[in-house]
């Protein structure tokens, strides 16, 4: 089966001859993937996607927006919002690894707000990458167009956390002013690549710590619940078979039937340390999907090879019993996951078909 009709299956809760996969990985990971598989690093640069293809992913990932400022040049840097960050190494058994750390935010003044120029969004470059993915995989693979980071993450990033966090109580109509920013940026971003065709618009903000909410169920529907069911209803306008995804981090099951009202396809990552992805299956099932549901907190990094294959085989047979599934780990595959445990997790979903989910193989 085509990779495209299979994620397309699983969409309309059929079941395909194998649950979909889709995986992301921090950098450092996918150097060592790289090796792994002999693959030489001018081949990766030089092929869109070849890293996924080869490891038989179903749906292919093409981004746009405010987040693809991460994992940018070593050393200190400015993005294209003003944002200021510093990249940071780790150490892990695996060798060494570098994320980035905002450290400047350009709207940490009030009087900075009135006067700031985003980015343009309508520059064609930007999507350039999105263009060449779907003239070249869409036959085949299905094409995600990434918009996270859509309002919330953004939002904080030019203003500082705390200050905005604030903002909601203290200065209301000052925290509408910023979230504006973003909002109106991803808005025009998901409605071109809708334009452009991709398949699905991935949506999100991280709204979870690991048992709770950052903010309240209120105040989310305050601030974001209007804002995200436009860019829904929008995006379904231009494209009604457009599916949309929505992104957050940790607990956030109170905003889940929210999120069904205004349109939600797909809820990404259901991390099982914070929501069980069972229960959310058996809850919301039957008006929801999900994508994700490998744990990447403890099982990918720190657990068996056993550990890892019983994981996905139990999350095949809740969550993805009857469709309606994409598997994955929760976040990009970090540098201290072995690959061992990588390959259990990739193997386990290729030979583990629906016609055998019943007999425990």
């Amino acid at each position: 089966m085509q990779p495209r009709t299979r994620v397309e299956m699983a969409l309309e809760k059929k079941e395909p001859d194998r649950c979909p996969l889709f995986c992301s990985y921090t950098p450092e990971f996918a150097d060592r993937l790289r090796q792994d598989m002999d693959l030489k690093e001018k081949e990766v640069e030089e092929d869109d996607h070849l890293l996924e293809r080869r490891v038989g992913q179903d749906m292919l990932l093409t981004s746009v927006g405010w987040a693809t400022s991460y994992y940018q040049e070593e050393g200190d840097y400015v993005d294209e919002w003003g944002v200021g960050w510093q990249s940071v190494e780790y150490e892990t058994r695996f060798g060494q690894g570098r994320y980035t750390e905002m450290t400047d935010h350009p709207l940490a003044a009030d009087e900075m707000v009135d006067d700031y120029q985003p980015p343009d969004p309508d520059r064609d470059h930007l999507y350039q990458g999105a263009r060449r993915k779907l003239n070249k995989f869409r036959d085949k693979y299905y094409i995600c167009g990434g918009v996270v980071t859509t309002i919330f993450e953004t939002a904080w990033a030019l203003r500082g956390l705390d200050r905005l966090l604030m903002d909601f109580l203290e200065k209301p109509e000052l925290a509408e002013k910023i979230l504006d920013i973003p909002y109106e940026y991803h808005r025009q971003v998901a409605k071109r690549l809708t334009r452009m065709g991709v398949d699905m618009i991935w949506l999100g903000d991280d709204m979870g710590a690991q048992d709770k909410m950052l903010i309240s169920p209120q105040l989310w529907r305050k601030f974001f619940r209007g804002k995200m069911a436009n860019i829904i209803s929008e995006v379904k306008e231009i494209n009604p078979d457009v599916k949309v995804a929505y992104h957050s981090d940790g607990y956030i099951k109170p905003i889940i039937p929210d999120l069904i009202d205004i349109g939600l396809d797909v809820l990404n990552p259901v991390q099982p340390k914070c929501m069980d992805p069972a229960r959310l299956k058996e809850e919301f099932g039957d008006r929801l999907c999900f994508w994700g549901a490998v744990d990447e907190q403890e099982t990918l990094p720190f657990g068996s090879r056993e550990d890892v294959i019983s994981e996905v085989k139990k999350r095949l047979k809740t969550v993805g019993r009857g469709g309606g599934f994409i598997i994955g780990p929760t976040h990009h595959l970090q540098l201290d996951t072995p690959l061992e445990n990588f390959w259990a997790m990739v193997d386990t979903v290729k030979k583990t078909g629906y016609s055998n989910w019943g007999n425990g193989n």
